[in-house]
């Protein structure tokens, strides 16, 4: 009786059927492997501005050149952070005058060779996209005679100063 009990138990365990997972595997895999050879990230090294020194006289005979980029609603300001603002680019109908920047970064560029380093601050309404935008525009030349140059590469990203005066309208 024990003997037939065995039988009957083990004649009623089949195998494991896998073969539903298998083919959902054989579709998964190369799905994956496919999407996964396209995605690309691409990381940028910023960091936050360095905290305003207070004012002493520097042992250096010429001081460093601090550059600021401030995307304001209006347009974009470039400065020295001790010297002042350098140009200011306003808005016109068709947004932020990029080339215009780029053109005066690269001047800037010419006249201080050894500089790296720029300050981008912005207003916190500016969108994202224009941020991307003057960061490229920064960051390096157009590309001219099929050649891309560097400007300024170590971008700090901060919140731009309050406008201080009010300009009157008319």
């Amino acid at each position: 009786m024990r003997g037939r009990w065995r039988q009957r138990r083990s004649a009623g365990e089949d195998d494991l059927n896998i073969t539903a997972f298998m083919n959902l595997m054989v579709i998964l895999v190369p799905f994956l492997l496919i999407t996964a050879a396209f995605s690309h990230t691409a990381i940028m090294q910023l960091s936050l501005p360095e905290a305003a020194a207070p004012d002493a006289p520097s042992p250096v005979t010429k001081r460093p050149v601090r550059l600021e980029v401030i995307v304001r609603g209006d347009a974009i300001e470039v400065g020295d952070r001790a010297g002042g603002r350098l140009r200011r680019f306003e808005t016109g109908p068709r947004g932020y005058d990029l080339a215009a920047l780029n053109a005066f970064l690269i001047e800037l560029k010419r006249r201080f060779p050894r500089t790296r380093d720029i300050t981008l601050l912005a207003e916190p309404e500016i969108p994202y996209q224009v941020l991307v935008n003057v960061m490229d525009s920064v960051r390096q030349t157009g590309s001219e005679n099929g050649r891309r140059a560097e400007l300024f590469p170590g971008i700090a990203i901060g919140d731009a100063p309050p406008v201080t005066m009010k300009r009157k309208k008319g």
